[in-house]
This record gives structure tokens, C-alpha cells and sequence, in this order.
């Protein structure tokens, strides 16, 4: 098949450091390719994604995320570059929407978001002519309105995160500085454990540096440490010192690649049970799913008892980016033949 995938507008791919979306969309693009598609890639001009990259697009605008002013003529010069693809897979949420795009060509639209009640409208209006992937279980669930043609988790190529040994001894955070990624508790839990926490977050918008400013900082201690933003060699570099992920999340995160991430490099995931996480960590094997500070402090002394090679082993027959690839293959075939719709009637 002839694939084209369509990446947001703010990030390269793969993402130099944080870019959750643009990380996934580099895992596709190249498993795709290594199981035989051709893949033409409309991302931003700074993206190394190794497949094919139609020209016309601006470096990535991180800056101005979320903006209709550089996400529409994004997606505009996307559906002009794939014109002459057979099934397109659009990662924006505009792209869908526009109504010129190449006739007779299906469009997938996978769905990165939370399901508030304003986005489960946009993409009941985008579920007429696309068709929907989930991305967890519990996302389909929390939107019930909103028809999905498929239940597709993400995945990472484990080959490129080596394997580590949790020797660093301490517990790590990593995600943005926002309340609802659990920085907060993550600090009690680790003190209420003794263990020592690094805490790597990506914080560059103006509401994450005052929350770092005002709520996370005066908080911090002597067995705690702040190492701002790894790139993406440096979050593996920590993931693999790691006695265990620490991820107490405050609210219910449709997928959370950092989790599989970890699990890939043998590092156990503590977890609040919120969102898709009991769908990405089996408690007591990979990880433990707990709530509050005196049960995550538990779970995380508990978490160097762990198998680390089951850790490993579970992104490889669940969470591998062959495997998504494979599954996104199968709904692409599908909806080429007739099967699903993915296009105007």
C-alpha cells in the first residue's frame, strides 16, 4: 500500500525530546516501511524521520502550539502532498475537517486526545467521512457518542531502547510540569519511601513554569533533583537507571507512551490506576497500580523485586511499533476493500 501519514505541525519527528504524538508517528511510519509499504510523511521540515518527506513544510512551531494559523496551512499542503497516496492517516485533528482534500482517497484519524465533551463533537463530525482509531480501551469508553472503528494501542520499536539494569537506584518522573502528571505526588511518594527521585519534565510554556515556580520548586528536598528536559538520549539514558517509573497520574490519560517506554528498557511502572494504565501495566508482574501516597510508596520499595526481562518482554509481544504497525495495516486493508468507510459517501 501506498500510506501517507500526516504529523502535527509543532514537533519534528521523531522528537528531539518531548513529543508524545510526533514519537508515535515515527514508530508507524517506520514499521510500515520495514513490512513493505511505501510511506510519504507530511511533517515539518526539521523532522528526520528516515521514509519519504514531500517539501513545502515550515520547521516545526512548538511556539505556537495549538494555533488554527499554523496548523491549517499544515494540513492544507499535507492532503496537496498525498494526493497520490491510497489511504491517508492524519495525526491533527483540522486535517480531517478540511473539506478539499483528494477525492476518493479514505482517511484513518487517530485520536491523541483527552475526550472532553467539545472534542467528542469535532470528532463525531469527523467519524462521517474517517475512520476513528482509539487509542486506548478506556478512551473509547469514556466517549461512547463517538463511533471507532478501532482499539489500536501505541507502539515503540524496542530495538532502539536498550535494555537497562535499574542500577541508579532511584525513582524517576518524567512527563510535563502540570498537576495533572502527578509531579506532586510523585515527590511525597518518593520521600515517604526514602528513595531518591529525579524529576525530568518538559517545561517551556508559561502555566509550567509558574506551576514549577510557585508549587514544585519551594517543595523539593535534599533526596530530590530537578534535571529539566532530557533529549530523547537522555530520557533513555535515565529510564535505564531506573529502580521504577514513577507516574501517578491526576487524570485519565488516554494512552501515556512514557510508560511503555520504560517498560522497554525493563524499568517497572508505578502507577496510579487512572486512564489507560491498567491496560499498559500488569500489576505485581510489570509494575504496581496504586493510589495515594502510602500505597504508591509501597509499591515503589516493591517495584525492585520485579522481573525486569518481563517488563522488556511485555512491549515486545504487546507494545511493539511492528505490531501497531501491523494492526493499522489490517484496518487500512479494510477500509480499502470496502469494509469500513473512510471517505465522503
Amino acid at each position: 500500500m501506498r500510506i501517507g501519514l500526516i504529523a502535527p505541525p509543532w514537533v519534528p519527528v521523531p522528537p528531539p525530546a518531548y513529543g508524545g504524538t510526533e514519537a508515535v508517528v515515527h514508530a508507524l511510519a517506520t514499521g510500515l516501511t520495514a513490512a513493505g509499504h511505501k510511506v510519504l510523511l507530511a511533517a515539518s521540515s526539521d523532522s528526520g524521520c528516515p521514509v519519504e518527506r514531500p517539501g513545502g513544510f515550515a520547521p516545526a512551531r512548538r511556539s505556537g502550539m495549538g494555533q488554527s494559523s499554523a496548523e491549517l496551512p499544515h494540513v492544507i499542503r499535507a492532503y496537496e502532498a498525498l494526493a497520490g497516496v491510497d489511504i491517508i492517516h492524519d495525526h491533527t485533528l483540522a486535517g480531517p475537517l478540511y473539506r478539499h482534500r483528494p477525492p476518493g482517497i479514505p482517511v484513518v484519524c487517530t485520536m491523541h486526545t483527552v475526550m472532553s465533551p467539545e472534542l467528542r463533537s469535532v470528532y463525531r463530525m469527523i467519524a462521517r467521512d474517517a475512520a476513528l482509531v482509539a487509542i486506548s480501551r478506556r478512551q473509547a469508553e469514556s466517549a461512547p457518542d463517538v463511533p471507532v472503528a478501532r482499539v489500536i494501542h501505541h507502539g515503540v520499536d524496542t530495538a532502539a531502547i536498550p535494555f537497562g539494569d535499574g542500577g541508579g537506584g532511584y525513582a524517576l518522573f518524567l512527563g510535563r510540569m502540570d498537576p495533572t502528571k502527578g509531579v506532586v505526588e510523585a515527590v511525597l511518594a518518593a520521600r515517604s519511601a526514602g528513595i531518591p527521585l529525579r524529576i525530568a519534565a518538559k517545561m517551556s510554556d508559561r502555566t509550567e513554569l509558574e506551576y514549577f515556580r510557585t508549587v514544585v520548586a519551594p517543595m523539593l528536598g535534599d533526596n530530590e533533583e530537578f534535571l529539566g528536559e532530557p533529549d530523547a538520549a537522555g530520557k533513555l539514558a535515565l529510564l535505564r537507571g531506573a529502580l521504577a517509573l514513577l507516574n501517578p497520574l491526576q487524570w485519565d490519560e488516554p494512552f501515556g507512551m512514557v510508560m511503555i517506554e520504560s517498560l522497554a528498557a525493563g524499568t517497572p511502572v508505578v502507577a496510579a490506576p487512572r486512564g489507560a494504565a491498567p491496560e499498559i501495566v500488569d500489576d505485581g508482574v510489570t509494575g504496581f497500580l496504586r493510589n495515594g501516597t502510602q500505597e504508591l510508596a509501597l509499591a515503589l520499595r516493591a517495584a525492585a523485586g520485579l522481573d525486569r526481562r518481563r517488563c522488556r518482554a511485555a512491549v515486545e509481544q504487546r507494545f511493539s511499533a511492528a505490531l501497531m504497525a501491523a494492526r493499522y495495516a489490517e484496518l487500512y486493508g479494510e477500509i480499502l476493500g470496502g469494509e469500513l468507510p473512510g471517505q465522503p459517501s
